[in-house]
């Protein structure tokens, strides 16, 4: 009866266990694969202040973002990816991650450019055109307890040139050259620093019919920055359809700081113009601008 009793003991203590294991999972978080993670919510903002606030939703100058990426670092190892490129989804703007517990670097990046490339090997992000783009290493330690529902707000990661032509646009214009001297389409989004530099390649931009005989027009170019202010030459000129040149200027030394405007204005057709260098408000900080 004793050696019985014995028994019996044991069963009920393994059966102790398992509850108390069962218990624990419930209040700390999922087992995977014999991990424990948590569930996290992120819902993903841009830093729009004076007028760029986006109130829950990734948008900038009124218009979507069309990819969001989050990469999950623990140490220097990826751990898991989302992309999201649909922005008419539901949860576009609000990923779900199950975060394993411990230190982590979740690298935010959110664009609205065009053909993108991901390359973890490099850890980058590189497109084909630029448009508006954000981005953010969120740092998290997750534990039992941690909060799974997060904001995540965005940093803007480029600078935008702003070019404004003072003289009339040419009926026979068809497309504006736009050649910087360095232009940057790539982003280390471990760091936030641009990457993939371009050296004297033409920017296009078509013109549209209804611009034709105006004046006062400007196109926009967005391009990967540094918080550190650097400067590139860069040339203008507009086309006709042939290909044939009817309007030119060359700028020097034009600064670029990320989240800031540098606004150049002045002719393009009319010989003998200079652009000159001016101010504008509209971003983080007064942005450069000016003349030739």
């Amino acid at each position: 009866m004793k050696r019985i009793f014995y028994l019996f003991g044991i069963v009920v203590s393994l059966a102790s266990c398992e509850k108390m294991a069962d218990f624990q999972e419930k209040e700390e978080g999922v087992v995977q694969n014999e991990v424990k993670t948590k569930r996290f919510t992120f819902t993903v903002k841009g830093d729009f202040s004076d007028g760029w606030k986006t109130k829950g939703y990734l948008q900038s100058e009124g218009k979507d973002m069309t990819d969001l990426w989050v990469l999950d670092y623990m140490g220097d190892e990826i751990v898991q990816q989302i992309h999201q490129g649909d922005n008419t989804a539901e949860d576009f703007g609000r990923p779900v991650m199950n975060l394993a517990y411990g230190s982590h670097h979740i690298y935010f990046v959110a664009s609205r450019g065009s053909n993108p490339v991901l390359s973890t090997e490099n850890k980058t992000i590189t497109w084909e055109k630029l448009y508006d783009t954000f981005w953010k290493d969120y740092e998290v330690n997750v534990v039992s307890t941690s909060n799974g529902n997060r904001a995540v707000v965005l940093d803007r990661a480029v600078a935008k040139l702003r070019i404004v032509f003072t003289d009339t646009i040419s009926e026979n214009a068809s497309t504006f050259f736009v050649t910087p001297g360095t232009w940057y389409y790539g982003i280390n989004y471990a760091t936030g620093e641009p990457t993939s530099a371009a050296s004297e390649q033409a920017i296009i931009v078509n013109i549209p019919e209804q611009y034709l005989g105006t004046t006062g027009t400007n196109i926009n170019i967005w391009g990967l920055s540094s918080a550190t202010e650097w400067t590139t030459d860069i040339s203008i000129d507009s086309r006709t359809a042939s290909g044939e040149v009817i309007g030119a200027a060359n700028l020097k030394d034009v600064p670029f700081k990320r989240n800031r405007i540098t606004e150049m204005s002045g002719p393009l057709f009319n010989s003998g113009g200079e652009f000159g260098l001016s101010l504008n408000t509209e971003w983080d900080e007064p942005p450069l601008t000016g003349s030739w």
